[in-house]
């Protein structure tokens, strides 16, 4: 009865989250100038390339999968390589919805801390890409069936999105809810707290690779996070699995391997593993 308890409760909470922040975005999404940000990601000034690269990326909702079509079609268009890493990185761990449920489930702190975090590691780590020289690593890959949409955004627009986001997103909200309640009814207090909590840094390079091959969503993250937080395990390999799981995945890992040779795919995942094990310490720090 408590396991029920608690899943309905978690399930509720996200539920009204997630329908209203979905529509609010998806609604806000008609007013932002796709082909202006475009071009000016293509412009001479590479730092504000960058930042118009993380807002892209924030503004464009895509898992770690649906970003590969969205790179390729930035690498045919000629946008700076250094620039496209940057989205890649930034893309699937910046999503707006699961942020911002994110800021309301685990706090703003957390929320705005992990986006900070994730936006310097995807620009630090696209430049470090392109300075290596791993932009010799490309294929001359052309991805067919990816087209900007011209379709125009209103209310019918935004509910239509919504409701594709309650398909494709809200299922994995679901089994994160399942999970968590599962830990809150099943596993002592006790025994998270002596072998997840704070003196246990590392955990923390272990959770980043973990992650990988796990391929937790961002949106089941939130909730079993959430749990194992309150339970008492430590913030820094909470945030390093949830960093590495949404940043990297084996079907993505896949993908990849057709638009890029594997000295650059290996340099992706090893750079993901990277970026969740030094955001974890930082967390475990603050």
């Amino acid at each position: 009865m408590d396991f029920l308890k608690s899943f309905l409760g978690i399930a509720a909470e996200l539920t009204i989250l997630f329908i209203i922040i979905s529509f609010v975005i998806s609604l806000l999404q008609g007013y932002i100038p796709y082909e202006k940000i475009e071009r000016e990601l293509t412009g001479s000034n590479k730092f504000s390339a960058s930042i118009i690269a993380i807002v892209f990326a924030f503004i464009t909702p895509f898992c770690s999968c649906s970003t590969i079509p969205v790179v390729v079609n930035m690498l045919k268009n000629r946008i700076p390589f250094s620039i496209t890493m940057v989205f890649l990185f930034a893309s699937p761990v910046l999503d707006p919805t699961i942020l911002t449920i994110m800021g309301v489930v685990m706090g703003w702190k957390v929320t705005v801390l992990y986006t900070l975090i994730t936006s310097m590691f995807s620009i630090l780590i696209g430049y470090t890409l392109d300075k290596l020289g791993f932009e010799r690593y490309v294929k001359n890959v052309v991805m067919k069936g990816y087209e900007q949409s011209n379709e125009k955004f209103n209310w019918k627009y935004a509910v239509g999105e919504t409701l594709s986001l309650m398909k494709s997103v809200y299922p994995y909200l679901l089994i994160g809810a399942l999970i968590g309640a599962a830990i809150h009814g099943l596993v002592p207090t006790h025994f998270i707290t002596e072998w997840f909590g704070q003196d246990n840094w590392w955990l923390i390079p272990i959770a980043a690779i973990v992650g990988i091959p796990l391929y937790i969503r961002l949106s089941s993250m939130i909730p079993i996070s959430q749990i194992l937080i309150a339970k008492g395990m430590a913030l820094g390999p909470v945030m390093a699995l949830m960093i590495s799981s949404a940043g990297a995945s084996l079907p993505e890992v896949v993908l990849l391997k057709s638009i890029f040779r594997k000295q650059l795919v290996i340099a992706f995942i090893l750079s993901v593993i990277t970026m969740s094990t030094v955001s974890g310490f930082i967390f475990f720090l603050v």
